[in-house]
C-alpha cells in the first residue's frame, strides 16, 4: 500500500534525511500530539519518521503499532512485534486492512502515521474514516503523500474530492481497477524501473488486491487538503518541504 518497491520508497524518502534546519523545524508543530503518546501506523515502517529524518515520530513516541494488509508484502516481512525504535518496547503488530481495523476500539490512540500509504486505498475516505474512529478526541494525522509532479504519476491529474467521495458513497472495494486504464496509459515507466516492462507492470497491475502496488489517486497540495477537510479533519500545516513529499499535520476533533 505504498510505492511500487522498498527500494523506491527508499529512494524518494531519502531526501528528508539532508533537509534543511529550516524545514526540519516545523516538526515542532508535530510534537505535542506524539511525545510521549501511542500511536498507529498504516503501513510502516516509514524512513520519513525515523531519528534523523524530517518527521522523527520514531523518537517521540511511547509506543506506535502498526497495521499493514498482509504479514508479508512487496516491502516487507512482518513479525508479531512492531519494532519502530530499538530504545523503546515494540509495539504490536495488525494484519488488516487499513480501511478496517476491526479489532480496534473507538478511540485508542493519541495519533495515526500514513507515508506513501493512501494514494493505495482504492477507497481513501473509507480509510480516512476508519483512522478517524480509532483516534481519541483530539488525536493527530501524520500524513505524507506523494506529490504527483514528482513522481510516475505525473502525467496524470490530481484526483477530484468529489470522485473519491463517490467512491466511498458506492461502497468502493480493494479489489477496484477502476482507474487502471489510466494507469497503463500515463503511468511513467522511466521513473520506474522496479516496475518492469510494460508488460511486466500489467501483469502485476492486475493482481493488485495481491500486492497494492497501484496509485488508485493521486495527490497534490489543494486536493490533500480539501479532502481531509471534506472528511472532517482540521489541517494545521501542509507542506511539499523537499520534492516529492506533501507532509500534513491534521487534527481531530469529534463533532
Amino acid at each position: 500500500m505504498r510505492s511500487v518497491s522498498r527500494r523506491f520508497r527508499q529512494r524518494i524518502e531519502r531526501p528528508f534525511k539532508v533537509a534543511e534546519q529550516g524545514h526540519l523545524k516545523k516538526f515542532r508543530l508535530f510534537v505535542p500530539f506524539v511525545q510521549g503518546k501511542i500511536g498507529l501506523e498504516i503501513g510502516g515502517p516509514s524512513d520519513v519518521f525515523r531519528p534523523g529524518n524530517a518527521l522523527p515520530v520514531y523518537e517521540e513516541a511511547l509506543r506506535i503499532d502498526n497495521c499493514d494488509f498482509s504479514g508479508a508484502t512487496v516491502w516487507t516481512q512482518h513479525s508479531s512485534t512492531f519494532v519502530f525504535n530499538a530504545q523503546k518496547d515494540p509495539g504490536k503488530t495488525i494484519v488488516s486492512e487499513g480501511s478496517a481495523l476491526k479489532e480496534v476500539a473507538d478511540s485508542t490512540y493519541d495519533f495515526v502515521l500514513s507515508s506513501h500509504n493512501l494514494e493505495h486505498f482504492a477507497n481513501p475516505v473509507k480509510a480516512l474514516k476508519e483512522w478517524q474512529r480509532v483516534l481519541k478526541p483530539g488525536g493527530a494525522l501524520i500524513l505524507a503523500l506523494p506529490y504527483y509532479k514528482d513522481i510516475f504519476d505525473h502525467r496524470r491529474k490530481p484526483t477530484a474530492v468529489r470522485h473519491m467521495l463517490q467512491d466511498f458513497s458506492s461502497g468502493t472495494a480493494e479489489s477496484d481497477l477502476t482507474h487502471l486504464p489510466e494507469i497503463l496509459e500515463k503511468h511513467d515507466l522511466s521513473m520506474d524501473l522496479a516496475a518492469g516492462t510494460r508488460e511486466e507492470f500489467h501483469r502485476r497491475s492486475l493482481d493488485n488486491f495481491s500486492n497494492r502496488c497501484l496509485h488508485h489517486h493521486v495527490f497534490d497540495k489543494q486536493n490533500s487538503r480539501e479532502l481531509l477537510t471534506a472528511v472532517g479533519f482540521q489541517v494545521l500545516a501542509i507542506d511539499t518541504v523537499i520534492s516529492p513529499h506533501i507532509l500534513i499535520l491534521a487534527h481531530w476533533t469529534k463533532s
